[in-house]
């Protein structure tokens, strides 16, 4: 998938309750975005969407990552 000419990747897996998503720069400069297979569809959408506004928004190059949950 593309955000922006950004890949990227989705991937489900089974996470502990309260885990909704996350993403992972990977080393060839694409993204990894993982989504708890536990959730509602409906919840997995909503982590999905927030994990993609860390990509475009470029989070990972702030120093504080509880900067980029505040936003």
């Amino acid at each position: 998938m593309l955000i922006e000419g950004i890949d990227y990747f989705v991937r489900i897996a089974d996470f502990p309750v309260g885990v909704h998503g996350f993403v992972v720069p990977n080393d060839d400069g694409t993204f990894s975005v993982y989504v708890n297979a536990r959730d509602s569809f409906v919840r997995q959408r909503q982590a999905y969407k927030h994990e993609r506004k860390h990509i475009t928004r470029n989070d990972f190059s702030r120093d504080d990552v509880r900067d980029a949950e505040r936003l």
